[in-house]
């Protein structure tokens, strides 16, 4: 789906994604339509079990409506499980130990270093690798968007985790994605700063380039 596809309510369910919790004004500052339209998609969302609300009280005045994303709407975003399942996982870890985990993760690790080197081929500066690593990422429903702090480094925050379940039970699911993403890029200094399997509300990544 290309941003100019997306209706309104999908852009109320990106947005809350990205923040975790946003108010009628803030999302009518985002979107640039009136307070009424805003409010009218909200209750239509909230009606379909995609969003819930809450109030957060304020010093002075009256408290203020926020709306946050359903479990519900979990389901709206991207998966990208590649026939990976927990319950799998878990049968493999029980027959053959925590040592074939590993393995078949870092065959992942291999498979997706390659896919991802062969989309680089023409790309011959870090940044060039850097841009396309996020358009794949995209592709797959990472939600990743990448920010210049200086000349030489850049946080890339990754809204979506399509494999969140099996990252969860599987903590080197999160390791050989960072082990990749040095491999693709060419650079040591890449480091997780945030991680959705720690709590965290996204996936944040420090790289370092030269």
């Amino acid at each position: 789906m290309t941003v100019a596809q997306k209706s309104t309510k999908d852009k109320i369910l990106n947005l809350i994604k990205k923040e975790g919790s946003l108010t009628v004004n803030e999302l009518t500052s985002h979107l640039n339509i009136t307070h009424m339209a805003v409010r009218k998609h909200l209750t239509s969302l909230e009606k379909d079990g995609f969003i819930l609300s809450s109030e957060l009280k304020q010093p002075m005045g009256r408290p203020l409506q926020i709306y946050f994303l359903s479990q519900k709407a979990a389901e709206y975003f991207p998966k990208n499980y590649e026939g990976m399942s927990v319950d799998f996982l878990n049968d493999i870890k029980e027959l053959h130990g925590e040592e074939t985990i590993d393995l078949l993760f870092k065959k992942r690790e291999a498979r997706l270093s390659t896919e991802y080197k062969n989309r680089m081929q023409n790309k011959h500066h870090s940044f060039e690798k850097l841009n396309e690593m996020v358009n794949i990422q995209n592709e797959k429903g990472y939600m990743a968007e990448l920010l210049k702090i200086d000349d030489n480094t850049y946080e890339l925050t990754e809204y979506n985790c399509p494999i969140l379940s099996v990252a969860k039970e599987y903590k080197v699911a999160c390791r050989c994605e960072t082990a990749m993403f040095k491999e693709v890029i060419g650079t040591d200094n890449i480091n997780r700063t945030c991680c959705q399997t720690e709590g965290d509300r996204h996936c944040k990544f420090l790289i370092k380039i030269s």
